[in-house]
C-alpha cells in the first residue's frame, strides 16, 4: 500500500516563508561587521569620519594594507600570533588527550582527585592569575619578552576545558576496541596513538577551535608580558599602531581584516568536526 503524502496547506508556505525571512535577516545582520570592516580598510579619514561610514569606499585605498605591512609591522605581528597560538594548539592538544586517556581509561590511585582538580581550573579566570604569572615570569627571567612568556599560560588555562571536551567524547569510544588491540599484542601506547588518538579528531578540533580563539584573540597578557616590537602579537601590535596626536584608521582597519581572516578560515575548516563532537558528545551509545 502506497503511503498516504500529507498535502501542504497555505499556512505551512507561510510559516515556512516566515522562517526563511528571519533566517536570512540574521545571516545579513552577522555578516553585516565583516562588511563594514572591509569597506572600513579601505577608505580614509575624511571618508570613514564623514557622511559615507556603511556604504563602498569612493576609492579603493589597496595602499592601506601595504601600510600596515610595510610601516605598521603587521606581517611581523602576525608571525608572532601564528606562532603563539599554534604552539599553544599543539601543546595544549599533546597534554590534553593524553591526559584526557589516563583520566578517563587508565585505573589508579587519586584518579577521581586529580580529574576534579583539573577540571577546577576552568574556575579560574584567566586574568585573575595576571601578576602572579607576571611575578613569576620575572623572577625566571629566561623567558621574559618572549613568545614563550604567552605560550605556557595560554597552553596552561585552555588545558582543562581541552580535557572536558575530550573525556566527554572519550566516553563514546567503547573498551572493547582497547580490548581487542591489546590482544593483538598492542601496548597502551600503541592502542593510545593507533586506535583512539584518530578516533578523537572531532573532538580535537573541537579543542583547536576554542584553543585558537582563546590565544589569537587575547590581549591582556600579551600587553603586559611583551614590550619588544620583535614579539609583539598581532592584537598588541594593531593597539599600537594609533598613533598619539594622529592616526590613519584606514591601516588600522586592514590590519583588523587581516586579523579576523585566520578565524573565519579555521571555522570554515574544522565546522564540520565540531559538530561532530559535539553531536557524539550529546548522543552515548
Amino acid at each position: 500500500m502506497k503511503s498516504i503524502k500529507s498535502q501542504k496547506t497555505p499556512l505551512d508556505y507561510v510559516a515556512k516563508s516566515v522562517i526563511y525571512l528571519i533566517l536570512g535577516l540574521w545571516t545579513i545582520a552577522s555578516l553585516f561587521p565583516i562588511y563594514w570592516l572591509v569597506c572600513f580598510s579601505l577608505k580614509d579619514n575624511s571618508e570613514i569620519f564623514g557622511g559615507n561610514v556603511a556604504g563602498l569606499p569612493n576609492h579603493f585605498l589597496w595602499k592601506n594594507y601595504a601600510a600596515a605591512f610595510m610601516n605598521g609591522k603587521v606581517g611581523t605581528y602576525l608571525l608572532n600570533s601564528t606562532f603563539v597560538t599554534g604552539m599553544t594548539i599543539i601543546l595544549t592538544t599533546i597534554v590534553a588527550t593524553m591526559s584526557a586517556y589516563a583520566l578517563i581509561r587508565m585505573k589508579w590511585k587519586f584518579q577521581k582527585v586529580s580529574m576534579s582538580i583539573m577540571l577546577l581550573g576552568m574556575m579560574i579566570p584567566i586574568h585573575s592569575a595576571l601578576l602572579p604569572i607576571f611575578l613569576m615570569l620575572r623572577t625566571v627571567g629566561v623567558i621574559k619578552n618572549t613568545v614563550w612568556s604567552l605560550i605556557i599560560p595560554y597552553t596552561a588555562f585552555a588545558i582543562p576545558m581541552a580535557i572536558m571536551i575530550i573525556t566527554g567524547f572519550l566516553d563514546t569510544i567503547p573498551r572493547e576496541l582497547e580490548e581487542a588491540a591489546c590482544i593483538d599484542g598492542c601496548s597502551i601506547y600503541r592502542t593510545f596513538l593507533t586506535v583512539i588518538l584518530p578516533l578523537l579528531r572531532p573532538a580535537v578540533a573541537t579543542v583547536a577551535i576554542f584553543t585558537f580563539l582563546q590565544a589569537w584573540n587575547e590581549l591582556m597578557f600579551a600587553v603586559v608580558f611583551i614590550s619588544e616590537d620583535s614579539a609583539k602579537t598581532l592584537t598588541v601590535g594593531i593597539q599600537s599602531m594609533s598613533g598619539q596626536y594622529q592616526t590613519s584608521w584606514g591601516p588600522i582597519g586592514a590590519a583588523l581584516v587581516v586579523a579576523t581572516l585566520p578565524t573565519l578560515l579555521i571555522y570554515l575548516l574544522l565546522n564540520k568536526q565540531v559538530q561532530k563532537s559535539l553531536v557524539a558528545g550529546a548522543v552515548k551509545g
